[in-house]
C-alpha cells in the first residue's frame, strides 16, 4: 500500500518530538539534580526522559523503514526502466554491491569491515545498471596513555567511505582504461599515466589517469567535465569515475546514506525532487557516453 507523503512526515515529526522532549527532561533532571537535594523525587524525570528518547528513536527507523519498503520502491521503479529497490533488511553485511563490484573500480580502497545496503538496478537508456549504499571502515591501532601512566593499544574501526556506487555495464568495451579522481588514487597493477586536459578548472579538481590518453581526451568531451564539474560542485571533494572494459564506475562519498530520512528535515516534494534529481544526473553521464561511440573499441 502506497500512502501519501503526510502520513509518514507525521510519523517521522511524532518521533522527533518525542527524542526532544526526552533530552529536554534529562537535561531538566541535570539541571535540578545540581541545584537541589532531592535526588529521588526527580529520577521520574530521568526515567520518562529514557523512554521518551527510546520511544522516539524507534518510532523514527519504523517510519524509515516502512517508507523505504512502502513509498520510495514504488517511486524509483517508474523512474527507472526494469527500476528494483531493495532496502535494507536484516543484519546482513551485504544487501547490496558485493566487494568485487566495488574493488574493480580500481580507486576504491579494500576495507576490513564492508556494508552495503539500499540496492537499486535497472536500464537506463538501454544501459543496465545496478548501485548501493556503501559503507567501508578499516581498522586501525591507537596508542594512548591511561590514568595510571600506561601505554595501551586501542583497536577501533574508522569510516573512510560512506557513500553511493553505481556499477554500469556497457555492450561494447572502452579502449583503454581510464580513471577520474578527486581524493582517490589509482590502485591497480596496471600502468597508468597522468594525464592534463585543456580545461584548467577540471585539472585543478580531478586527477585523470589512463593506458590510453586518445580514450581519455574522447571520453571527457567539454559537455562530459561539464556534468561532472557540476557533480562535483554539490559533492565537493568526494567524486571518482573510473571506465574499465565494458564498465563504469561511479562513486560519490556523502558520508551518508542516500535514501535514509534526515532529522527535522521534511519528507515532502521537494524532498522526492532531490532524488529525482539524483537519478536524472545519472541518466545524463549514460547519454553522454551513448553518443560518443569514439570511446568503445572496435568490434
Amino acid at each position: 500500500m502506497k500512502r501519501d507523503l503526510a502520513y509518514y512526515q507525521k510519523r517521522k515529526s511524532f518521533a522527533e518530538i518525542g527524542v526532544v522532549a526526552g533530552i529536554l527532561l534529562m537535561a531538566l533532571f541535570v539541571l535540578l539534580s545540581i541545584v537541589t537535594e532531592f535526588m529521588e523525587f526527580y529520577t521520574i524525570l530521568m526515567v520518562l526522559g529514557l523512554v521518551l528518547i527510546f520511544v522516539g528513536t524507534g518510532l523514527f527507523q519504523w517510519t524509515q523503514r516502512k517508507f523505504k519498503q512502502e513509498y520510495l520502491k514504488s517511486y524509483l521503479s517508474d523512474l527507472i526502466e526494469d527500476g528494483e529497490f531493495i532496502p535494507k533488511k536484516g543484519f546482513n553485511r551485504v544487501q547490496g554491491l558485493h566487494p568485487n563490484d566495488v574493488y574493480m573500480s580500481e580507486f576504491i580502497e579494500r576495507a576490513d569491515r564492508y556494508y552495503s545496503y539500499d540496492y537499486l538496478h535497472g536500464v537506463i537508456d538501454g544501459i543496465k545498471f545496478q548501485s548501493s549504499d556503501v559503507h567501508l571502515q578499516r581498522l586501525e591501532y591507537r596508542t594512548y596513555t591511561d590514568s595510571k601512566g600506561n601505554r595501551k593499544r586501542k583497536r577501533q574501526y574508522v569510516t573512510f567511505f560512506k557513500g553511493r556506487v553505481f556499477h554500469f555495464d556497457f555492450n561494447k568495451n572502452f579502449d583503454g582504461c581510464v580513471l577520474v579522481l578527486e581524493r582517490y588514487r589509482p590502485r591497480s597493477n596496471r600502468k597508468y599515466k597522468k594525464v592534463e586536459l585543456e580545461y584548467v578548472d577540471f585539472n585543478k579538481k580531478f586527477k585523470t589517469f589512463t593506458t590510453k590518453e586518445h580514450t581519455a581526451f574522447y571520453i571527457l568531451t567539454p559537455h562530459f567535465m561539464e556534468s561532472l564539474m557540476k557533480v562535483e560542485k554539490e559533492n565537493p571533494g568526494n567524486v571518482g569515475f573510473s571506465f574499465i572494459d565494458n564498465k563504469l564506475y561511479f562513486a560519490l562519498h556523502k558520508n551518508r546514506s542516500t535514501f535514509s530520512l534526515r532529522p527535522f528535515r521534511k519528507i515532502d516534494e521537494r524532498y522526492l525532487q532531490s532524488i529525482h534529481d539524483e537519478v536524472e544526473m545519472i541518466y545524463n553521464m549514460v547519454d553522454d557516453l551513448k553518443l560518443n561511440r569514439n570511446i568503445f573499441k572496435e568490434d
